[in-house]
């Protein structure tokens, strides 16, 4: 699992307003998509169709995942590498820093929820930057530099052409096996409103209906008079 210091600068720098221009940009690019076959396309066989869908959605969908990084401050891999190494990318991925943590920002389709995107040279690349985020034999558990490679997922709905089932948020390991990270775009959004809540106030003590005079003098007994201070102390 993802620290969660790495999940809070993560959370940071997709924030919602970034996320909610890019999930109704994509899901309006998908319909449209759609409407271009339908309509335009001339194809009849359906399995045709649905390819040429799936291929004008994407490249569609990453125009627009291109113009919205753009404008939300990300910097396109100059010519193509990821920083500090000399892995090269072929798709547009952006990269955000917050405080000293690089993220590397990517468009991918995945065929449902929660399944890898597949494989391409470009998300291959991605991935290898997230090494670090993985247990190894000799980990100490100390902060480790180096930008981290993250992945916007959308998937389609399989029985309404046209419609997106689940935009997520997630970071593939550096074998290209599992997630280290899965969120859908909701839960991932809602996270970010996430704050500690304030602290009670100390309850007030119970009233009984006694009202105590404060300042109150301590009490100090009457001095004896003469004669009996004389019998007291024998003296005559």
């Amino acid at each position: 699992m993802i620290e969660s210091t790495t999940l809070r600068l993560l959370r940071l720098t997709l924030t919602k307003d970034f996320l909610l221009s890019l999930e109704d940009a994509l899901r309006a690019e998908a319909m449209k998509a759609h409407g271009v076959v339908r309509d335009h396309s001339g194809l009849k066989d359906r399995r045709r169709a649905r390819g040429a869908e799936g291929q004008l959605r994407f490249r569609m969908m990453e125009e627009r995942f291109e113009e919205i990084c753009q404008e939300y401050g990300g910097q396109l891999l100059d010519g193509g590498i990821v920083p500090d190494t000399d892995l090269k990318v072929f798709q547009p991925f952006f990269r955000f820093v917050t405080g000293s943590q690089g993220f590397i920002f990517g468009l991918a389709a995945i065929p449902e929820p929660n399944a890898l995107p597949p494989k391409n040279k470009s998300r291959l690349a991605g991935v290898r930057v997230n090494y670090h985020l993985q247990p190894g034999l000799f980990d100490t558990g100390a902060p480790k530099d180096g930008d981290i490679f993250v992945l916007l997922l959308v998937a389609r709905d399989r029985d309404r052409a046209g419609f997106i089932d689940e935009m997520a948020i997630g970071i593939i390991d550096a074998r290209y096996q599992s997630f280290v990270l899965y969120e859908p775009l909701g839960r991932f959004m809602s996270g970010q409103d996430d704050k500690p809540a304030p602290p009670a106030p100390p309850p007030e003590p119970p009233t009984s209906g006694v009202i105590l005079k404060k300042g109150v003098a301590p009490y100090v007994p009457p001095e004896l008079p003469e004669d009996d201070e004389k019998k007291d102390t024998g003296t005559r």
